[in-house]
């Protein structure tokens, strides 16, 4: 009978370790190819169907913990500018907006404006340097008879902020109003004897501000924040607003843009406070 055929010693020891050598290939493959379709060069796929629009309200911005309900700590507003840049939610501007209600229709995926009321210091110091870091722009309402007082900006901030331009000549920083005094504009109504006291008061508090802000940024000051969010709607201050110059009125109503009709000068918005989720912002946007 004949005997089967047998590897000498040498052939073994090659055959084996060529054996051992595919099995290694073979795993590292298996490891490996699952992770690699993961990472292509390609783009992610542009957004289908109609998004949504978010205006983000801040206040002041604290280094450590908030301490009342307006603040809202950097690390908690660092925390909301990553959940808006990992969820793809486009960072745009009020003019943005305009050509999105001129056009009637909403863009493709989300995006959120984000602004900030009064003119805390802590926009100069902290919300600037984040906001670079992020390549995002936001709008900044200022209270203009406080600007150089106790803890607010100086109007040289305001200039160095408003001036300030990215590679490409984009400026990220615009200032809009938030009026002069920040005071009541619907309440202090029924202090006045006549309807033309009453539109002096509120052509005052929008015209001396607007004046104020202009001699220190470039361009038009045509953005405008109600004080206490007093007055959304009003027929009387939406008039005073286009008299102004204004051409869009930034309100505390809470809410996203939907895709229907848009009213700037009725502009929603989500007022971001010192315990407020960064996924809420996903919520009112339907994420």
């Amino acid at each position: 009978m004949q005997e089967p055929f047998r590897l000498n010693g040498k052939a073994l020891f090659f055959k084996t370790l060529k054996l051992q050598f595919m099995k290694r290939i073979i795993l590292w493959l298996f490891l490996v190819l699952p992770a690699l379709s993961g990472c292509s060069d390609k783009p992610d796929p542009e957004p289908t169907g109609e998004g949504k629009i978010i205006v983000l309200m801040y206040h002041r911005i604290t280094e450590g913990e908030a301490t009342n309900l307006y603040e809202r700590s950097a690390a908690n507003l660092e925390n909301d500018l990553k959940y808006l840049k990992e969820n793809n939610i486009q960072v745009i501007s009020f003019d943005d907006l305009e050509k999105i209600a001129a056009g009637g229709k909403m863009p493709a995926g989300n995006c959120a404006i984000i602004t900030f009321d009064d003119g805390d210091s802590s926009w100069y110091t902290i919300v600037r340097p984040l906001l670079l870091k992020y390549r995002m722009k936001a709008t900044f309402f200022l209270w203009a008879y406080i600007i150089g007082k106790d803890s607010f900006l100086t109007w040289e901030e305001v200039q160095d902020m408003a001036h300030y331009s990215l590679p490409g000549g984009e400026r990220p920083f615009t200032f809009g109003s938030h009026s002069y005094s920040h005071t009541y504009l619907l309440q202090r109504k029924s202090g006045f004897a006549t309807g033309e006291e009453y539109n002096s008061f509120l052509d005052y508090e929008m015209r001396v501000s607007k004046e104020l802000i202009e001699e220190n940024v470039p361009g038009i000051v045509d953005v405008f924040s109600l004080p206490y969010g007093d007055g959304a709607g009003n027929t009387e201050i939406i008039q005073a607003a286009q008299r102004n110059g204004y051409r869009f009125i930034r309100t505390s109503v809470w809410g996203a843009i939907e895709p229907s009709e848009i009213d700037l000068y009725v502009i929603p918005s989500l007022p971001v406070l010192d315990s407020t989720e960064a996924e809420l912002i996903g919520e009112y946007l339907g994420i």
